[in-house]
């Protein structure tokens, strides 16, 4: 054999032996953080706020692509609605602290607080109502899914002409891309018997 080829061998078999290294550094774990509102909840002042009334909050829940694309419906999605309370109010500016987004920490609200709530399912063009409503506000929300497709050329080869020409080849693929997207609003019922029309996007 070879000395040169032999040295060579060795030396690639100590190198792997390298990778197998007595002390290998651990991946980070990304760091969750948990926070609630320190606002205390008041379950009689929220239960009040969704006393039944003469109202209505009827609309119709959709999303887009674009400004110019045509709407994507919420088909058959569940749409909550909670009364906007100090706490709630103390829950959403929690949430929505852009030190709290960039930190990744997650807000939720007390088992309790989420109870307080309302719940429609919308149909299939994403029309939704709440009715029985009294004056107050509310906020609305909803996580929509939905999907979209496409395609595009993928190169599967090149031939050879015999005169030194070549022809590149390509075959279309078609690709399903699923979303998750969150719809929010706040809505407020100024007037007994009042039916308000939203548009949840």
């Amino acid at each position: 054999m070879n000395l040169k080829f032999l040295y060579f061998v060795i030396f690639m078999l100590c190198l792997g032996q390298n990778l197998r290294a007595q002390y290998v550094e651990k991946e980070e774990e990304e760091k969750i953080t948990t926070l609630y509102p320190e606002a205390v909840f008041d379950s009689i002042q929220a239960k009040k706020a969704l006393a039944l009334g003469k109202g209505k909050i009827t609309g119709v829940a959709f999303t887009k692509t674009a400004p110019l694309a045509p709407r994507i419906y919420a088909d058959n999605m569940k749409i909550m609605l909670f009364p906007v309370t100090p706490y709630f109010e103390a829950w959403y500016k929690l949430r929505n602290s852009k030190e709290n987004l960039r930190k990744r920490r997650y807000v939720y609200m007390s088992d309790a607080a989420f109870r307080y709530r309302l719940e429609a399912i919308s149909n299939s063009v994403g029309k939704f109502t709440f009715p029985d409503m009294k004056p107050g506000k509310y906020f609305l929300t909803g996580n929509m899914s939905w999907s979209s497709t496409g395609s595009y050329n993928e190169h599967t080869g090149t031939s050879y002409g015999s005169y030194g020409t070549q022809a590149d080849h390509y075959e279309k693929r078609y690709y399903t891309q699923n979303h998750e997207e969150r719809l929010e609003k706040f809505v407020e019922v100024k007037t007994d018997g009042e039916i308000v029309e939203v548009k949840l996007k």
